[in-house]
């Protein structure tokens, strides 16, 4: 947000996991890499972006994985 405040419009990150009606379990998020594209964020702030969204994609495969 200090980059482009504009960005706040996308922050905090949030997580939305819901059941279906057939009893799957979704998990999904906007990608901070897209979100920095957005906001057209300079290449350090998209370098964190990127950083962000690899932890981001760990946490959501370790939170689904049997």
């Amino acid at each position: 947000m200090q980059a482009k405040q504009a960005v706040g419009i996308d922050l905090p990150l949030k997580v939305l996991v819901w059941l279906d009606e057939t009893g799957v379990t979704w998990l999904a998020y906007n990608d901070p890499r897209w979100i920095a594209r957005r906001h057209g964020l300079d290449p350090e702030s998209a370098a964190h972006a990127t950083d962000m969204a690899v932890r981001l994609d760990a946490l959501a495969h370790a939170a689904i994985a049997p």
